[in-house]
């Protein structure tokens, strides 16, 4: 019995409590309205005069700097490293020999092969001579032929691996990481030798979004800065440009970028890249903000006689920065509504915000 009574208590003051919540509620909403009646009904806009104004279509975007060539130099022959020439942070040209695999096995190869050579030579010979006389068939003579070949094209294969057993590089650049000592053991099936980086020439790869990348095109020559020597002054030329945008609806572009002799920038710093264009002729613009829903939506609203809102279908152009261009449906000294619209319908009375 007294839990009945304790829970009929609960009950009551809980009821109690929602009946005061909800009267409270009730005075704040007949607050409000009639704050809008003293108001005349109108909503609160904020509005802004159109003109036409310059277009700059200027911009600069940051990226990170990674070499023009960068190469994880494997070996194609097995054998022991018998001599490095090179060290990391060394600078090596294009054919120069950077280390040397031991070579007694693969001469032996090739001298065995010279020796095949030189027999299947000899037995051609031979058969063609017996072939004159009728001693052997067409079929015999043939056959000694496809073995001087076969013969001649081992001799080559042996001839490669042993050129190949003087490692050289394929670039111009330098050493950035050295993975052999002398005596190690290199396979045939790619140990890792040296990484060659080559910085004389760098890419700078930066993101644009989509009205950037309009104004863009491969080829075109882009001021570039570097984030540690900002008294430099470096020329990139773009050499590509996405043709999908990644996941942040941005297009990656990338800027192939002349080092300085002193090869002072490094792969992996930052770098800024300026984008400067011709001057352009005034237009009309608005916040991007003005348009219901958004650019795509051609819809804007515009204050008529200083109190009412009315819906107005345009033509969007170019999307500048935070401003948007109108190519029609607007003229030059009309007022377009930036703010509040989300509360609007046509001819919905409004009151701009001073």
């Amino acid at each position: 019995m007294k839990r009945i009574i304790i829970a009929v208590l609960v009950i009551a003051v809980v009821g109690g409590a929602i009946a005061w919540v909800l009267t409270n509620n009730k005075k704040k909403n007949a607050e409000k309205t009639a704050v809008v009646a003293e108001g005349g009904g109108a909503v609160s806009v904020r509005v802004a005069t159109i003109k036409k104004e310059p277009i700059d279509l200027d911009f600069s975007t940051n990226g990170i700097f990674t070499p023009n060539q960068e190469l994880n130099f494997l070996s194609e022959n097995a054998g022991r490293v018998s001599k490095i020439y090179v060290d990391e942070g060394d600078r090596v040209s294009k054919g120069q020999v950077l280390a040397r695999i031991d070579a007694e096995i693969l001469n032996t190869d090739k001298e065995t092969a010279e020796a095949t050579l030189q027999n299947a030579i000899r037995d051609e010979e031979r058969y063609s001579s017996s072939f004159k006389t009728g001693g052997v068939t067409q079929q015999q003579l043939d056959q000694a032929k496809l073995a001087v070949q076969n013969a001649r094209l081992r001799l080559q294969s042996s001839q490669r691996r042993v050129s190949d057993a003087n490692i050289k590089s394929p670039i111009n650049g330098i050493v950035n990481k050295r993975y052999i000592e002398v005596g190690a053991f290199v396979t045939a099936q790619g140990t890792q030798l040296f990484e060659l980086v080559d910085v004389s020439k760098l890419k700078l790869r930066v993101n644009v979004n989509e009205g950037q990348v309009a104004n863009l095109k491969t080829g075109d020559e882009v001021q570039i800065k570097s984030n540690v020597f900002p008294a430099d002054n470096y020329s990139g030329r773009i050499t590509f440009i996405a043709a999908k945008a990644d996941n942040s609806l941005n297009f990656p572009v990338d800027i192939e970028v002349a080092n300085n002799k002193k090869n002072d920038i490094k792969a992996g710093m930052y770098g800024t890249a300026i984008f400067k264009f011709p001057k352009q002729a005034p237009a009309l613009t608005i916040p991007r903000g003005s348009f219901v829903g958004s650019v795509s939506s051609n819809q804007i609203f515009v204050l008529e006689g200083g109190k009412t809102a009315r819906i107005r279908k345009v033509i969007a152009g170019r999307i500048l920065g935070e401003n948007v261009e109108i190519v029609d449906g607007l003229k030059e000294g009309e007022t377009v509504i930036t703010s509040g619209q989300i509360n609007l319908v046509d001819g919905s009375a409004v009151a701009p915000i001073k």
